[in-house]
């Protein structure tokens, strides 16, 4: 009967050893199994590859930290992609250095042309004085340069031997009573600028003036007075000049890309400083043929209307002029675009914290957006802020892809050749 017990007794025993082996093998096997899987899933997470200063891409650390100027480094991160210039960043780093991303979409895109330019007088009506005789000014009648002067009144009198002598030979003909001589004699009065009024009193009274007085040809303005009382003068000799203040010109320059789109006749408007409230109307009125060598900038003639007189010469204006609107371009803001001395780009977003720059070219240039003509589609993205750091991300990532590949002829994306370009700081804006 002991036998029997022991027997049973040391079965039981060796049934519970196998029962706790079984289930320290199976423990053991889930636990590798569980093991194994977050190592699995710790490798397929994606990690930082290196951290670099927002304002300083060549400043780059393998753990984060603060950059020289006590910023939070970036985290930039390995990326699947296999296209050159491919980068990936956090939500939080996207938020943190403030991208903002705009869509690339047809609009009708304005063509405003904002300059500035200067008052002028109306050339055309402007009248220059000048004698048709050597001799010496006796009497000034306006005084200073900006006095108003009207048609007929006297501006001064000069005396001259010549004009002197005019008027001797039209009396000795008058004695002759020899109408020749007397066509002849009136002719060269006439010529020397004689009014008729003066002509008729010297046929009437037969006495010789010692002086001429000389008259105002128009209504206007006195500009660029040159003499005084007793200066001797020549036929060559600028006394003083006439304008009219009822029409002006603004004489306006435009940059040489915006040449093409100025014509004449587009309408203008045109403010001041002094009169901020008020707004004037005008007209292109001439397109000069040369461009300034040394600014590269297209002169234009523009022409308004002043009936008030405010306007005034030499005055600072602010113009736009009006070109022709494109009614449907494929435009993106302009400060999302990066230029730099051999060609133009955007930063892409694709979408998941990918960016990746792309070579773009540029058609018109409105006041706010920028017309695509190749390298974008509709309802792409385009990155309108922060995107000075992503584009030198962009264009180490394709460096280090070349060089790690050896393929020194893989091009940066959307380009002709080579790696991108450094872009310059102040690109963005013409």
């Amino acid at each position: 009967m002991k036998a029997v017990s022991k027997t049973v007794l040391i079965a039981l025993l060796a049934a519970v050893a196998g029962a706790i082996a079984s289930y320290l093998m199976l423990s053991g096997q889930q636990g590798s199994g569980k093991s194994a899987a977050v190592d699995s899933a710790t490798e397929n997470e994606k990690r930082p590859v290196y951290w670099v200063a927002p304002m300083d891409p060549a400043y780059r650390r393998d753990a984060p930290g603060k950059s020289p100027m006590g910023m939070d480094l970036v985290a930039v991160y390995e990326t699947d992609e296999t296209t050159a210039g491919t980068v990936r960043i956090s939500p939080e780093v996207i938020n943190n250095i403030g991208v903002r991303i705009a869509p690339v979409e047809y609009q009708v895109l304005p063509n405003q042309i904002r300059t500035v330019g200067y008052v002028q007088y109306d050339e055309d009506r402007r009248v220059h004085i000048h004698p048709r005789v050597e001799g010496w000014i006796e009497k000034l009648y306006v005084k200073a340069s900006g006095d108003p002067v009207a048609a007929g009144q006297p501006l001064y009198e000069l005396y001259s031997p010549q004009l002197v002598n005019a008027q001797e030979e039209l009396l000795l003909a008058l004695k002759r009573d020899n109408s020749t001589l007397v066509a002849a004699a009136e002719y060269r009065l006439r010529a020397l600028q004689l009014s008729p009024d003066s002509i008729a009193r010297l046929r009437r009274d037969r006495e010789v003036n010692q002086t001429v007085t000389f008259y105002a040809p128009q209504t206007g303005v006195v500009d660029n007075l040159n003499v005084r009382e007793g200066f001797f003068v020549l036929p060559g000799t600028t006394l003083m000049s006439v304008g009219v203040l009822e029409e002006v010109w603004v004489e306006a320059e435009v940059f040489e890309r915006q040449a093409s789109l100025v014509s004449v006749g587009l309408p203008v408007t045109m403010s001041l400083d002094y009169l901020p409230s008020r707004d004037w109307q005008g007209r292109v009125d001439y397109i000069y043929p040369s461009l300034d060598e040394k600014n590269r900038t297209l002169r234009v003639r523009l022409r308004f209307a002043n009936e008030d007189r405010v306007l005034k010469p030499n005055m600072f204006a602010q113009v736009v002029i009006q070109a022709d609107p494109v009614a449907r371009a494929l435009v993106v803001p302009r400060e999302a675009v990066i230029r730099t001395g051999r060609q133009d780009r955007v930063v892409l977003a694709l979408g998941g914290g990918r960016f990746a720059s792309r070579v773009v070219e540029l058609g018109r240039v409105g006041e706010r957006n920028v017309e695509i003509l190749k390298g974008l589609a509709e309802h792409d993205e385009v990155v309108v802020s922060a995107q000075f750091l992503l584009d030198s991300e962009s264009s180490k990532s394709a460096d280090l892809q070349r060089i790690e590949s050896g393929d020194s002829e893989t091009a940066f994306p959307g380009s002709d050749s080579g790696a991108a370009p450094r872009h310059e700081m102040g690109g963005s804006h013409d």
